[in-house]
């Protein structure tokens, strides 16, 4: 019997990187997760069999131990400032390791002159991961995640509000993955380098959706009534601030600005959407109303009652009370790097050039 190749999981308590070692598991792959500090989702990767890897990305010395006798890794950044240094230490590891293949995340915006600084670092580390020819790549370029919108949902379930500066209800439309189905189409890519080497997908759900759509799949998944409203970026910027993400920062927060931008500008939309996750991951992807029931049956404190729906209304009235944050003064504060001429997705000649839709020719399956 075939020994199976050890894989090297980055970011693996991250959103597709916890799904990524978890499916790889299932089909018996010996993986290392790399891992910021142990906590619940690393006792999940080790309950499941994986080796779990305690360091920091962003050290190459700790990069160089992880990549040890490993010869295929998913490339995943972490959703932090600084992606770039991340990816100049993961490419330095990768050149002195020898890797065979890499899949890495990269984005569906990505090209060299968009306005977001960490759009324009993802171009520039796919063609850090790219300079080593021995090594053969996958490109995953999804869009809009359909956990993006799942920030918002306790303020569906108990208010019945979904809130995103998105454009007018009916109009732009995203068909968001959900993480598990991206996780499918890296797993498949992982799993047989010789069938996916140079190949780039998007895996996305199974139909545009506006964001009256998004609150109506809302509504029927959590039983109540959930009406979209339309919100200022001013708006998003008071409620990120009041109640942060886990992954919360200034930078975050700029940079999330420009993509809300993305999407009333329609570039989620374009050529969407695709048969990837179903062609390449191997199964039909989720609907958002299934990824919605799935996220809130495990989430108890979703269920509707007089005394959530008061602490809704508290959290609600703590973003109008927060002051917002001036989001180019925050980028000069930060000494971020500018442009003079920064161009969005739907503007740039070469993104439009380079996200056609275009049939994909797979040579025959090998066994791994």
């Amino acid at each position: 019997m075939k020994t199976l190749p050890k894989i090297l999981v980055t970011s693996a308590a991250g959103k597709t990187g916890l799904h990524v070692t978890l499916q790889l598991r299932q089909q018996d792959y010996p993986v290392r997760a790399f891992v910021r500090r142990r906590d619940h989702r690393s006792e999940t990767l080790e309950r499941a069999g994986a080796e779990v890897f305690v360091g920091n990305q962003y050290s190459l010395t700790d990069m160089r131990t992880a990549m040890t006798g490993v010869s295929r890794v998913y490339q995943c950044a972490p959703t932090a400032p600084n992606g770039l240094h991340f990816n100049a230490v993961f490419t330095a590891a990768a050149h002195e390791a020898k890797l065979e293949h890499v899949v890495t995340l990269s984005q569906w915006l990505s090209s060299a002159d968009h306005p977001s600084l960490f759009t324009r670092e993802v171009y520039l580390g796919d063609i850090l991961i790219g300079m080593r020819p021995e090594m053969s790549i996958t490109t995953v370029n999804p869009g809009w995640f359909a956990d993006n919108y799942l920030m918002v949902l306790d303020m569906a379930a108990h208010l019945g509000l979904f809130t995103m500066p998105l454009g007018a209800g009916d109009q732009k439309k995203n068909a968001p993955p959900s993480n598990e189905d991206i996780a499918r189409v890296v797993v498949a890519s992982l799993t047989d380098p010789a069938k996916h080497a140079g190949q780039t997908y998007r895996p996305t759900g199974p139909e545009l959706l506006s964001p009256n759509d998004i609150a109506a799949a809302m509504s029927r998944a959590l039983r109540r009534r959930v009406r979209y409203m339309d919100i200022s970026e001013r708006m998003m910027v008071k409620a990120l601030k009041a109640l942060p993400p886990s992954n919360y920062s200034v930078a975050a927060v700029t940079q999330l600005a420009l993509y809300a931008d993305e999407y009333r500008r329609g570039s989620f939309s374009v050529n969407a959407p695709t048969d990837h996750v179903a062609r390449i991951g191997g199964q039909e992807p989720e609907s958002f109303e299934a990824i919605v029931r799935k996220h809130a049956a495990g989430q108890p404190g979703l269920v509707k009652s007089p005394l959530r729906s008061l602490g809704a209304m508290a959290r609600f009235a703590k973003i109008l009370a927060t002051r917002p944050f001036d989001l180019k003064r925050a980028e000069a504060e930060r000494d971020y790097v500018q442009l003079s001429a920064p161009v969005f997705a739907q503007d740039d000649a070469s993104w439009q050039a380079t996200h056609q839709p275009a049939s994909i020719t797979l040579p025959a399956a090998r066994v791994a």
